[in-house]
């Protein structure tokens, strides 16, 4: 799933002033988004036993996310979020 963050979104002011980048919540939230996709329960709950970030996002920029089914897990996925072919996060979704 590819995604972008508008310049305008409503994440962004405070974050930070100067050089907006965009939040980690606002990525897992996509994370979400893309695990729904590939037929997650929309109403679980989440937890997240594993999230790294490493680089960070800046507003108007692409980024995709690609995840791998957790085997032990009946909704749970690895993922990674990439922008071109550098990873900015990774970790792992499972329903609560």
């Amino acid at each position: 799933m590819e995604f972008r963050i508008a310049p305008d979104h409503p994440c962004l002011p405070g974050h930070f002033p100067g050089r907006p980048l965009v939040p980690g919540v606002v990525l897992l939230e996509h994370v979400i988004e893309a695990a729904q996709a590939a037929g997650a329960p929309a109403q679980a709950c989440w937890r997240w036993p594993q999230v790294k970030f490493l680089a960070p996002l800046a507003p108007g920029e692409r980024a995709r996310i690609e995840l791998q089914p957790l085997p032990e897990v009946v909704a749970g996925w690895r993922f990674r979020i990439l922008r071109g072919t550098q990873l900015l996060a990774s970790g792992e979704l499972r329903a609560a």
